[in-house]
Order: C-alpha cells, then sequence, then structure tokens
C-alpha cells in the first residue's frame, strides 16, 4: 500500500461563533483540500471554563464545533497562515500524518 504524507488539523468553535460557513467557503471553494468533515459536539467547555452542552430540557444552539482537514504539508501551512487573523488563539491544532494513497 502507497502512502503519502499529510498535516491533519483541527479547528476547535462553538455553533456561535459563526466562522462555519467562512471556514468551509474558504477550505471547499478557494483552497480546494483534499478533506474536510464537520463534527458537532455535545458539550465541551475551552480555556474560559464555560461549558457549552445540550440537555433534553433545551435545544442549545451554542453547542461545539470541530472543524477537521487535510491535505499536503505545504498548502496546510499556507491555509494556517491565512486563517490565523480569523480564528481565535487556541483553536487550532495540527499534526503530521499518512493517507493511503491506493
Amino acid at each position: 500500500m502507497k502512502f503519502s504524507d499529510v498535516t491533519m488539523v483541527r479547528i476547535y468553535l462553538t455553533e456561535t461563533a459563526k466562522l462555519l460557513k467562512k471556514l468551509l467557503a474558504k477550505l471547499h471553494d478557494e483552497e480546494k483540500v483534499r478533506g474536510v468533515t464537520v463534527f458537532r459536539g455535545i458539550s465541551g467547555f475551552g480555556r474560559s471554563g464555560v461549558v457549552h452542552s445540550s440537555t433534553l430540557l433545551d435545544l442549545s444552539l451554542d453547542l461545539p464545533v470541530v472543524i477537521e482537514f487535510f491535505d499536503e504539508p505545504a498548502k496546510v501551512k499556507r491555509i494556517l497562515a491565512h486563517l490565523k487573523d480569523i480564528l481565535p488563539p487556541g483553536h487550532v491544532v495540527s499534526w503530521p500524518a499518512r493517507v493511503n494513497e491506493d
């Protein structure tokens, strides 16, 4: 099996951050990354310590959202340089990975 090197990126936000549509448009339409997945969490908290969660009694519209994408390391580095102005500090995690090509 043949593999190639990629960089995985996770961006942690909440639904009220209103960046989801903007990020997806940029990653899909402009940057044309190899793959993007958006996960909607049921509970989470960040640096502020504020817990964002959903219960049976309320329909929260401020749930955690994780945007995950991957592509060639050089391309990801360029994309992250462009995104640094719109993403809050401490919300992006990245790591090297390998993807199967055949």
